[in-house]
């Protein structure tokens, strides 16, 4: 590595932060940026390891050990060749991912783990400062035609890796805009749209044909598509979500989270909001669910000017750091206090929402909730959940948002019109290996196929799918996978 000591010199940092009270004021991103120092002493804490664990703890298989060093020679070039190697966009990555590689980081074992979500958004905005991410048109064109429906990042990375092989790629989004969550689900603090639309426009100019408003299954035939393609790729996500159904749920005043966020996006878009307005302001805001969309869920609500807002999680409060059922080098269930969080929450451990309470007029006013209490019951079985007696309460609420996670793709319209083969749980089925559906020529791909998750296992699956989709259609592929990746630097 760069510097053998560093990891000894240095300690882990981050980059600072606008002050909370500042921020909430509006929906831009607040992290900064490193110092020409700091990144250089945050990259020089990377060891010389022997066996890097992050490699496999990233699901992309990011060669990290590889790029820090080139980040500590600031040779920028090479660091973006490697980190694009294996990642399409860390551009999002970089922002939005909960670094499972940090957790598998060999330094962690018994110091702060490298910044390397950090270090990965220094290389690819460097990078485009510099001018080293310019167009990568194919010299020669296969004759193939590829349909991916879903323009999320398992779409995107999917039309990448193909359009690269010199296939010809065209991606239906039913939205306006490509981007799928990327675009209409993640808030503007946390990842503004210019840098979305800058990759798109990029991967236009690479010869990626983006058809939004194209709602598969609805207003374009997939009759049509299965005739005119040579392939197709299922990638429309996870978009069913978990609902609540308890007494008063007809209420006024309580949505689905992504309903939400997808409005608040589209204000600070400068979008046309189409159906009614859902907005915090003034209100009492309750967040069901204590998930990353829940925390979205806070931040937005914070930033419209929210009375008070509090969360709500059914699972009991996780430990601070790793204990000894969380062995490194694991991903572990500890404790996450978000930058959503920071600007100001109550949040609840071991609750559960009972009812939903109105008032005359038809509108959320309340609501009841109940403290749990999780025990065992049987030995070798999961534990359960028991309400504590004498807990239950009222709490004052006129805006619930439900953040409880998704279920399953659309079924209605192009799953079933295709007739695919689902999986018990309501995804596509299809193998981890070969991401090939029940129908011929038909893959699929992120979500819609491993069901939620996070960014980087959705570009993970977009890459992985590709190969297949390439092998199936040329009898052989030389896109990259992440096995390959691993084994070449072992």
């Amino acid at each position: 590595m760069g510097k053998v000591t560093g990891f000894i010199e240095f300690t882990r940092e981050l980059p600072k932060k606008r002050p909370p009270e500042k921020r909430v004021k509006d929906y831009k991103e607040f992290v900064e940026r490193y110092s020409d120092e700091k990144l250089n002493q945050q990259s020089a804490r990377c060891m010389d390891c022997g066996t890097p664990f992050c490699h496999d703890g990233c699901p992309l298989g990011n060669l990290i050990p590889e790029f820090n060093d080139a980040v500590y020679r600031k040779s920028w070039g090479q660091a973006y060749e490697i980190l694009s190697s294996t990642n399409n966009f860390p551009e999002f990555t970089g922002r939005i991912c909960p670094a499972p590689c940090e957790s598998s980081c060999v330094l962690g074992i018994n110091q702060p783990a490298i910044t390397i979500e950090e270090i990965e958004r220094h290389i690819i905005e460097i990078a485009f400062e510099k001018g080293l991410v310019t167009p990568k048109i194919p010299a020669v064109r296969t004759g193939k035609k590829i349909a991916i429906i879903g323009s999320g990042p398992a779409g995107l990375a999917a039309a990448a890796q193909l359009n690269s092989a010199g296939h010809t790629v065209t991606v239906f989004e039913r939205d306006d805009e490509p981007g799928g969550l990327l675009r209409y689900g993640i808030p503007d603090f946390k990842l503004e749209k210019w840098v979305v639309e800058r990759r798109i426009n990029l991967m236009k100019e690479e010869g990626v044909e983006f058809k939004c408003n194209a709602n598969v299954g609805f207003n374009i035939s997939i009759n049509d598509l299965l005739r005119e393609y040579h392939a197709i790729i299922l990638a429309g996500g996870s978009t069913i979500p978990r609902d609540l159904s308890i007494p008063g749920r007809e209420l006024k005043g309580i949505h689905f989270a992504m309903d939400f966020l997808k409005q608040q996006n589209k204000r600070v878009s400068h979008k046309e909001v189409k159906d009614e307005n859902i907005f915090a302001t003034d209100k009492n805001v309750v967040v069901i669910g204590g998930g990353d969309t829940g925390s979205d869920c806070v931040g937005t609500s914070n930033r419209q000017k929210a009375v008070s807002v509090t969360q709500f999680e059914l699972m009991p409060k996780p430990p601070g750091s790793r204990t000894p059922f969380m062995p490194w080098p694991t991903y572990p269930m500890v404790l996450k206090t978000t930058s959503s969080h920071e600007e100001g929450v109550k949040r609840h451990w071991a609750v559960a929402t009972k009812e939903f309470i109105g008032d005359e007029n038809g509108n959320l006013k309340a609501l009841k909730i109940v403290d749990l209490e999780w025990k065992f019951t049987e030995e070798n079985k999961p534990a359960q959940f028991v309400e504590v007696a004498g807990s239950e309460t009222e709490i004052p609420c006129e805006l619930a948002l439900l953040a409880m996670g998704f279920l399953h793709p659309q079924h209605e319209g192009l799953l079933s019109q295709l007739d695919v083969e689902l999986d018990e749980r309501g995804n596509i089925k299809a193998s981890d290996k070969e991401f090939h559906t029940n129908i011929s020529k038909i893959f699929t791909a992120g979500d819609m196929r491993r069901g939620q998750s996070l960014v980087v296992w959705a570009i993970s699956e977009g890459r992985e799918c590709a190969r297949k989709v390439d092998e199936y259609l040329m009898g052989f592929s030389l896109l990259p996978s992440k096995d390959q990746n691993i084994l070449h630097q072992v």
